[in-house]
């Protein structure tokens, strides 16, 4: 199964997915923030980052660029629940394997963290 970093300001919502994740067998690390996660990201590797976009300290759009320019064959899936946000990531979907819409269910962000695990890398 893959190792994922959910990075995701919400200490609920973020417990929320990684138990999601685990129960898919998938190994979770969580960070509170983008500074946080990329800190975690040069300190291990991960399969898949899982960021929020809207974050204090760095968030989810400066996270995905640095990631994508430092670990090229890292995928990375963001969640929002804020459509001004989901057009802010649209000079990222080179890098970005896709942005899930929040509020959502269970299977749902388990489906998409699936699909994102199958699909190709994206280029840096």
């Amino acid at each position: 199964m893959a190792k994922i970093l959910i990075t995701e300001d919400e200490d609920s919502l973020r417990s929320f997915v990684a138990r999601a994740l685990r129960l898919d067998g998938h190994e979770t690390h969580e960070a509170a923030d983008g500074a946080e996660g990329l800190q975690l990201l040069e300190e291990d590797r991960f399969d898949l980052l899982l960021s929020d976009i809207r974050m204090p300290v760095m968030d989810g759009i400066e996270l995905a660029h640095r990631a994508a320019a430092q670990f090229p064959g890292l995928k990375i899936l963001l969640m929002t629940g804020y459509a001004e946000q989901r057009e802010r990531a649209d000079d990222l979907m080179a890098k970005i394997i896709d942005v899930v819409d929040k509020p959502f269910a269970l299977p749902d962000i388990r489906r998409a963290v699936a699909q994102a695990l199958t699909a190709a890398p994206k280029a840096a």
